[in-house]
């Protein structure tokens, strides 16, 4: 791997020597978009809640007199960094800062694609752990529930797909030079203690085959290398990894896909996985519904367990589209107070 590495680096400083300047422009994408969604249950009863879309994508690219096409995109997205639950003032969720997630890539058939990620990056293995039926488990944690780990690799990271070098298959790796605090879950403490900062670089790996029609393959590994803090205080190091693989196959107007990613650190009651699947069918062109199932597992614990239906109507440049779930014992505990139900409801135009 070290000498991938090498050989591409070294490809990319030849080849940016003696360029030309070029001119290019910035494009701006973005859509209209107005939803409101509400929660049920035995011990919950919260009222319904509207929302409005606030988020546009800048993107620009340029070829170089050396064939080497360079790309920036630039999102701006006020409250992605905040916490935006129901515990937070009006004033709190809004204050988040504008700007979001941030990459420039530099790319050829030759020397393959790189890309530098200052905010909103992936892991080999993150890049793959979505789930099938859509990540539902994010629309109960704010309830009470489990909240999925992985590896992404947070801030100033770094990815690399290799040229082209067999029909259908794509090689990738993703490589994060430092941690910073806060990421995620992903910190080993005890009761009382802060998360500090890691000092790990983490690499992965990844691969995805589409040689077949219909049929998508992926698989990825990414080291974990995360600092901790011992009960009297003193830092260790803790290792592990994560792994996501992710499987679909299209057949006519149903499309069937399944999802697994595990989140392994040595020695903790931190690790955790989640399966899903998911069933959908195109009605006609403007028409698709499905039904999805996600379950995620901690050592010890009960499982906690997600499905629902969703369906999306799409006619020019507007899409309706709505999703009923229920989610069992979300928080890993037994009770009524760990079943929730979800509803939800969008209207998107596309500009």
């Amino acid at each position: 791997m070290n000498n991938f590495k090498k050989i591409g680096m070294t490809a990319l400083a030849a080849s940016l020597v003696s360029t030309s300047v070029f001119a290019g422009e910035i494009t701006v994408a973005g859509k209209a978009k107005v939803a409101m969604e509400g929660h049920s249950g035995t011990n919950l009863h919260e009222a319904t809640t509207f929302s409005m879309g606030n988020q546009l994508t800048f993107t620009g690219s340029g070829e170089l007199d050396n064939g080497l096409t360079v790309s920036l995109s630039f999102v701006l997205d006020q409250n992605d960094d905040k916490t935006a639950d129901k515990n937070t003032t009006v004033g709190s969720r809004n204050a988040g800062s504008p700007f979001d997630s941030h990459s420039v890539t530099v790319e050829s058939d030759a020397i393959g694609k790189f890309v530098f990620a200052g905010e909103g990056g992936s892991s080999a293995a993150s890049a793959l752990d979505s789930s099938a039926a859509g990540d539902m488990w994010d629309n109960f944690d704010s309830n009470g529930g489990v909240k999925v780990k992985d590896s992404s690799p947070g801030d100033n990271s770094i990815s690399y797909t290799l040229p082209t070098l067999v029909d259908g298959l794509a090689v990738s790796t993703s490589f994060n030079p430092q941690i910073s605090s806060g990421i995620n879950d992903n910190y080993i403490k005890t009761a009382g203690q802060a998360a500090v900062k890691g000092n790990g670089n983490e690499l992965g790996y990844s691969a995805t085959y589409t040689g077949v029609e219909g049929l998508s393959l992926s698989y990825g590994v990414t080291d974990l290398d995360r600092l901790g803090i011992n009960a009297d205080g003193t830092t260790a190091v803790a290792k592990g990894d994560q792994t996501a693989w992710k499987a679909s196959y299209a057949y006519s107007s149903v499309t069937v896909s399944a999802t697994n990613t595990e989140y392994d650190i040595t020695g903790t009651a931190s690790d955790q996985e989640m399966s899903s699947y998911n069933v959908s069918y195109t009605v006609t062109d403007a028409i698709s519904i499905g039904y999805g199932q996600e379950e995620i597992s901690k050592t010890g614990s009960v499982d906690a367990e997600y499905d629902g239906f969703t369906a999306s109507y799409t006619a020019g440049g507007m899409t309706v589209s709505g999703n009923m779930q229920s989610g069992k014992q979300i928080a890993h505990a037994t009770g009524t107070a760990g079943e929730v139900d979800y509803y939800g409801l969008s209207l998107a135009f596309a500009f």
